[in-house]
């Protein structure tokens, strides 16, 4: 089989859900096109990538196709939830899926048309060609492993390289919020700020999970009261302009392999104090105490 130059526009749940279907038996183009519940067209295009991934074995004249043992791996990382394991698979095994990775720890945080550019200079003398589809499906697989995330505001994508904040969080948090206040032309006291938008923006800044953002900011919240104040009041029309919901896959509850979901709904929601959402921040006095252990 001729090696082709672009990754094909196939779906991470697609390729879960094919290696799957051939784990316990060989199958044909036919059999699996029947499990996916797709066209045989879509079902071929899962299958050839699956195969340039390893993931699959082919085997006779009328072909039939199996997991292989890199498949089964594949397979027991998404059953584990061991996300990190399925990233290390398509890092070693996906030319494209590795350079798309190593461009963003080049030049991230970066639009989708300045990592293309970056991909096109870096695989000028390889067999590999990107396009922006190219970019979208590898930036669609990295984001639902937690490779990377993609600020839902601009658009920009980065790598997730730290799981909490750093000792000067305080610091940061108020610098954002300085340069989200300027961008909006208020005052800093006049102005409860998007808590959505600080938090897009500040893990873009800090290359960490939305998770150690929201953990951070309720600490902060607890430790300094007084001197910020979380406000529950119903989200302005800036918070509502997300561009983007958050990629994510997990395990299914009805039976089926994996599921995935992309929510804005996920982008938009506040942090959570005393059992109660809040989704604006207002400072009052800047010289804030901070201990996230």
């Amino acid at each position: 089989m001729s090696e082709r130059a672009t990754v094909r526009p196939v779906t991470l749940a697609r390729l879960v859900e094919a290696t799957h279907a051939c784990e316990s038996a060989a199958a044909t183009t036919e059999e699996i096109a029947d499990a996916l519940d797709v066209s045989e067209r879509r079902t071929r295009e899962t299958i050839l990538e699956a195969l340039r991934l390893g993931l699959l074995g082919e085997q006779g004249e009328e072909p039939r196709y199996e997991t292989t043992y890199i498949g089964g791996r594949f397979l027991d990382s998404v059953r584990n939830e061991e996300w990190e394991k399925l990233d290390d698979i398509l890092s070693t095994r996906s030319p494209h899926y590795k350079a798309f990775v190593e461009a963003l720890d080049e030049i991230a945080p970066a639009p989708l048309e300045d990592v293309l550019t970056q991909l096109e200079e870096d695989s000028e003398f390889t067999p590999y060609d990107y396009n922006q589809t190219s970019v979208e499906v590898v930036g669609d697989w990295a984001e639902r492993l937690g490779r990377i995330q993609r600020n839902a505001f601009t658009g920009a994508y980065y790598a997730v390289d730290r799981s909490d904040v750093p000792i000067n969080f305080p610091y940061l948090l108020l610098d954002t919020y300085d340069e989200l206040e300027e961008t909006a032309g208020v005052s800093l006291r006049q102005r409860y700020l998007s808590i959505p938008l600080l938090r897009e923006h500040l893990c873009e800044r800090l290359g960490c999970r939305r998770d150690a953002f929201d953990e951070a900011l309720q600490a902060l919240a607890s430790q300094n009261v007084g001197k910020v104040e979380l406000s529950g009041a119903p989200m302005d029309t800036g918070a509502k302009d997300a561009k983007l919901g958050i990629k994510q896959i997990s395990l299914a509850d009805d039976g089926d392999l994996v599921s995935t979901t992309q929510s804005t709904d996920d982008v938009m929601r506040g942090v959570e104090q005393f059992g109660k959402q809040y989704y604006y921040l207002a400072v009052y006095d800047r010289d804030l105490t901070f201990n996230n252990e």
